[in-house]
């Protein structure tokens, strides 16, 4: 079940690398990001295309490394749980912003509130065999 879920988000991100590298404008109007010049559009492509692909390849890597499994869900659950914090502090910040990135904030707390099952239920049974 935790291969399956990495194997998931891993797949998730790796479609957000390649819209945002494909479809720069479309991807960054739907979190409303001006790609402001040359440099604004070198960040866009690093940043959502490199670093997405970066996360979707490493929680793929159980695919290979089956061992990998633990520390990619743990993974998952900090970043998604450290995007979660600061998309709630962002929240109260700006006002209305949800209204404009209500489809990334839910998709953050899914895949945040899954992890954190995950990590609760395959700790729960890795301590019955220890």
């Amino acid at each position: 079940m935790v291969k399956g879920f990495l194997v998931l988000v891993g797949l998730l991100y790796a479609g957000l690398s390649l819209y945002c590298a494909f479809q720069p404008v479309k991807a960054s109007q739907t979190v409303h990001l001006g790609l402001n010049g040359p440099g604004g559009r070198s960040e866009f492509l690093t940043v959502y295309g490199g670093l997405e692909m970066g996360m979707a390849l490493f929680f793929l890597m159980p695919v290979i490394v089956p061992s990998f499994s633990r520390p990619a869900l743990w993974a998952c659950l900090l970043i998604h749980g450290c995007l979660v914090l600061f998309r709630a502090i962002s929240l109260m910040l700006y006002q209305g912003a949800f209204a404009e990135v209500r489809s990334v904030t839910i998709g953050e707390w899914v895949v945040f509130g899954a992890s954190l099952a995950l990590v609760l239920m395959t700790r729960t049974s890795q301590e019955a065999t220890i």
